[in-house]
């Protein structure tokens, strides 16, 4: 797992955006956190960093919002009203999984249909800040990742700077 401490909203959005830049096509993000944790910050950097969007509105009642960024389409989900697993197959979750990148709000609402390389981001409530906890099953998407564990080292660090560690 990766860990870092969001001490406010700032580092949420950069997280955001250096999540944004490392994402490839098939990548589903499963944001796990209470009320007011950020995942909704965090997701809106995302889209904000790779596509001309100048509104990025929670999809609570729309339940989802699709971005076109240039090397694939971004899925925003917020799942929290659905009361029944197999209404995400309504939306349109399938096309997206494999489509695009998704963005997944209260991905436990869908909990049987979650797929296992899916990669978990955790916000939860450290201090004055957020902890954030980035989890992967797949190695090999974890690897991509890795970079992201430095990102708040020395302050100074921007995703500009990331660099993907070479694999052997």
């Amino acid at each position: 797992t990766i860990q870092l401490k969001l001490t406010d909203e700032a580092h949420t959005v950069k997280f955001g955006q250096a999540l944004a830049h490392l994402a490839q096509k098939g990548d589903v993000f499963a944001l796990y956190g209470t009320l007011g944790m950020g995942k909704s910050v965090l997701a809106r950097a995302f889209i904000r960093e790779l596509t001309e969007a100048k509104e990025v509105p929670s999809p609570t009642f729309t339940l989802v919002q699709s971005y076109e960024a240039p090397d694939f389409e971004i899925y925003h989900f917020d799942l929290y009203r659905i009361k029944n697993p197999d209404e995400i197959f309504e939306i349109g979750v399938e096309e997206a999984m494999y489509d695009g990148v998704s963005l997944i709000e209260w991905p436990d609402k869908m909990k049987p249909y979650l797929p296992r390389n899916l990669l978990k981001i955790e916000l939860m409530p450290d201090g004055a800040g957020r902890r954030l906890v980035f989890s992967c099953r797949d190695n090999a998407k974890f690897v991509r990742f890795a970079s992201l564990q430095g990102l708040f080292d020395g302050e100074s660090v921007s995703y500009t700077h990331l660099t993907l560690p070479t694999i052997a």
